[in-house]
């Protein structure tokens, strides 16, 4: 079975994806959405994202890409290049999807091995200390489900985009 790789994250109108080392906005409907799209897929993240998780979250596997050499953590099998974190996520169980969760630097890497973004657009703009470009003119929607801002939750969209070939 082939490997695909997709990234996953929620984006401000700014560009922010992150402050702290955590979201700068509480949505979970996002949250519900990113569980739905990575159950059951080796999830490939940089190690402060990992480090954000309380603990490891259920039902996935965390491979973590960092160029510490002596770094480990219980939950996660430990990557130092692009390539050895693919090698690790074709081990595992599953339909042959890699969803890259983040950070932008992470992001960055894999972004020219993706084939689909899934994109949550914050609507606003929020302070924060990591931030991801839009994605570029190769990227071309192909779905997208809005919803208006209820209560504390911002407006937001999910949005789905495919690679052109």
């Amino acid at each position: 079975m082939a490997q695909t790789v997709f990234l996953i994250y929620a984006r401000a109108a700014n560009g922010v994806i992150g402050r702290d080392g955590d979201l700068p906005w509480r949505l979970p409907a996002d949250l519900k959405r990113f569980k739905a799209l990575t159950m059951g897929k080796p999830m490939v993240m940089g190690r402060k994202t990992f480090d954000s998780f309380p603990s490891p979250l259920p039902g996935r596997r965390h491979i973590v890409l960092t160029r510490d050499t002596g770094w480990s953590a219980p939950g996660a099998e430990v990557a130092h290049s692009v390539e050895e974190a693919l090698i690790l996520a074709g081990n595992g169980e599953s339909e042959g999807e890699v969803a890259v969760i983040g950070g932008a630097e992470i992001n960055a890497l894999f972004l020219p091995l993706a084939t689909r973004i899934e994109l949550t657009q914050i609507a606003g703009s929020y302070e924060g200390d990591t931030v991801m470009p839009p994605p570029g003119p190769e990227w071309h929607e192909t779905a997208r489900e809005e919803h208006p801002a209820q209560g504390a939750y911002p407006a937001h969209a999910f949005v789905t985009l495919t690679r052109a070939l």
